[in-house]
């Protein structure tokens, strides 16, 4: 996936209010960006952290920045949630994703379960089983190589677990895929000590035949692109 133009860079100050994040530019200016991550974003926090913002030219738009990445080590890591819901999709189709291939059809956003909507129905009415498939963004990393989810409590995640197994249980397939925007990752896991109730679903998901897969990615400042599956532990 490529940005329609190449990211501009500066430093973190501070994020506050959850959507907004204030970043001096490299020119010494200080703007005010929208932050499209509404989770707790731990270990990318840091003042002066490094930053990457795209430019909003939309006269009807309040905020003229986006911040899209923050760098931690020597890894850029993607913080704006809307570009897994594009980038998984985009990895299905191409056939990166050997265990979704055979799928014609791809519709988003179907109703299911108790008012929730599945970011995507994958269905091919000939031999296939349906596929719901959810997808989950993910950047956090505690232990080198080791990517985890999540890093707050998530009720609303692990209800979308349990309305998973009542679809695997009317005989379809149920896939949740974790997109993790960045690249120096090998393996995956929960992070069971900050999310206990989130743990106790996806062990309950796992068992009931609920399937995981996660899938890192490279983020650069001209675009995000497909890097490897992720060892599931």
């Amino acid at each position: 996936m490529q940005f329609a133009q190449r990211l501009i860079e500066g430093r973190l100050v501070s994020r506050y209010k959850r959507f907004f994040a204030d970043v001096e530019l490299d020119t010494g200016e200080t703007v005010v960006s929208h932050c499209p991550n509404p989770g707790k974003m731990l270990g990318l926090l840091g003042v002066g952290t490094p930053a990457r913002l795209t430019r909003i030219i939309d006269p009807t738009k309040k905020l003229g920045w986006r911040l899209e990445a923050l760098r931690e080590g020597e890894t850029w890591v993607g913080v704006n949630t809307q570009w897994p819901n594009r980038l998984i999709p985009q990895i299905i189709r191409e056939g990166q994703v050997p265990e979704l291939r055979g799928y014609p059809v791809m519709r988003p956003e179907v109703k299911y379960g108790h008012n929730s909507r599945i970011d995507w129905l994958l269905q091919d009415h000939a031999t296939l089983s349906d596929a719901w498939v959810e997808i989950k963004n993910v950047h956090y990393s505690r232990v080198p190589g080791l990517a985890e989810f999540p890093d707050c409590v998530t009720e609303r995640g692990a209800r979308h677990l349990m309305e998973l197994i009542d679809r695997v249980e009317a005989g379809d397939r149920a896939v949740v895929v974790f997109c993790v925007q960045r690249d120096d990752v090998f393996r995956f896991d929960v992070a069971r000590d900050l999310d206990p109730g989130f743990a106790k679903a996806y062990a309950a998901a796992r068992a009931a035949g609920v399937e995981f897969l996660a899938h890192a990615f490279t983020v650069s400042d001209e675009g995000i692109a497909h890097s490897r599956a992720l060892e599931m532990l």
